[in-house]
């Protein structure tokens, strides 16, 4: 069995001012992240000031999707009915230097469990509904 994204009954991001840009990036196929333009700090989620130095000139910039899973679940009995099980939460490790909360696709979980963290993957986008794209990440070499 593949993991596959949950894309329909889910709960469904509201959009606000702040993160606009990266919905809109989602949409097109982009993911986009914040950089400051003081230190050069990547971050993410959309925020008004930065993480690292607390500077407020932070901009939008559209990543290459590449990173590493830094850390994983399988869960087999979801908290809603809208998920089907099995899915996969995890932590990716983007290459340009900041961590974000996604699911794995595209993979077997038992082949998950035995590669585990450190597992190479790149973001695909799947429309949830008819304003919303989420990011959902495959295995790199399966591309």
């Amino acid at each position: 069995m593949i993991l596959e994204p949950n894309l329909t009954g889910v709960p469904v991001p509201q959009p606000t001012p702040l993160s606009k840009p990266y919905w809109d990036g989602c949409a097109i196929g982009e993911l986009r992240y914040q950089r400051c333009t003081d230190c050069g700090a990547a971050s993410f989620g959309p925020a008004h000031a930065c993480h690292r130095c607390r500077g407020r000139s932070l901009e939008w910039t559209a990543g290459t999707g590449r990173g590493a899973v830094y850390s994983w679940t399988i869960v087999g009995r979801p908290p809603l009915a809208a998920f089907v099980a099995p899915y996969a939460p995890c932590i990716v490790r983007l290459d340009e230097g900041y961590d974000m909360v996604s699911a794995l696709v595209g993979i077997d979980p038992a082949e998950l469990e035995r590669i585990g963290d450190g597992l190479r993957v790149q973001v695909e986008f799947h429309p949830v509904a008819d304003s919303i794209t989420l990011p959902f990440f495959a295995p790199a070499d399966r591309r």
